[in-house]
């Protein structure tokens, strides 16, 4: 029994350390240890309750990129309501979208930028970068905050965006008069009247010749009718 208690007495700093570290984001994953492959990972945004997983994206222009958002084969249904979307869906080995309240809780704590990558169905890939990149919380609509673009090839479409509280079929917040653009385009953004990105629309084929608008699109770089094949939404800290 004494030979039990002395083992516990020199193995509790190793389990207090292990529990310890409660990562935030990918970015700490990465700091405490930089070999780690991209992949997916548990995160706590909020504190030891608030486990969750996430694609960490340890590759791209340098690595660290924690993806909330992610279209790769259209296996998820993204056209939901307010509650799945504050909450979040999907899983972080596919399609997924992390949640806004701990999306907000990541951008409030560490300043943060954002990276859209995204490919067509031709095999082309193009992305764009923002250096500041945050969401207000609940109680102002988790309304966007982004700037500082710079382009890789997908040009600019979000500053439309900009300022604009997030909107679902259930949830209308946009600034469309004649009726809710979460409806008409089938997804959930920070739609202003109504969109020049749909990233959460219905996943299709490429060009739509009879659906406008619907699709997941990225407008400055394919247009309002073509859904792309993949498109992904990332962020991680400033250094």
């Amino acid at each position: 029994m004494k030979l039990l208690s002395v083992v516990l007495v020199l193995l509790a700093p190793l389990l207090t350390s292990c529990e310890l570290f409660l990562p935030l984001d990918c970015s700490d994953i990465y700091n405490n240890d930089n070999g780690r492959p991209s992949g997916v990972y548990t995160i706590y945004p909020i504190g030891a309750t608030s486990a969750v997983q996430v694609y960490c994206d340890m590759d791209s222009k340098g690595g660290r990129w924690m993806v909330f958002q992610r279209r790769m084969d259209g296996t998820v249904n993204f056209y939901r309501g307010w509650d799945q979307y504050k909450t979040g869906f999907g899983t972080a080995a596919g399609e997924y979208w992390l949640g806004l309240e701990s999306l907000y809780h990541l951008t409030r704590r560490k300043k943060c930028e954002l990276l859209v990558e995204m490919e067509d169905f031709e095999g082309n890939k193009a992305f764009a970068r923002y250096s500041s990149f945050s969401i207000n919380s609940q109680s102002y609509g988790y309304k966007l905050q982004v700037s500082g673009f710079s382009n890789g090839g997908a040009g600019d479409s979000l500053t439309r965006h900009i300022g604009m509280k997030f909107s679902t079929f259930d949830n209308d917040n946009d600034r469309w008069a004649l009726g809710n653009c979460a409806k008409s385009h089938m997804g959930a953004f920070w739609y202003n009247t109504c969109l020049t990105a749909n990233p959460n629309g219905i996943y299709g084929g490429g060009a739509q010749s009879t659906l406008s608008g619907v699709g997941v699109s990225w407008y400055s770089w394919k247009g309002s009718n073509y859904s792309l094949k993949t498109i992904s939404m990332k962020i991680r800290p400033v250094q």
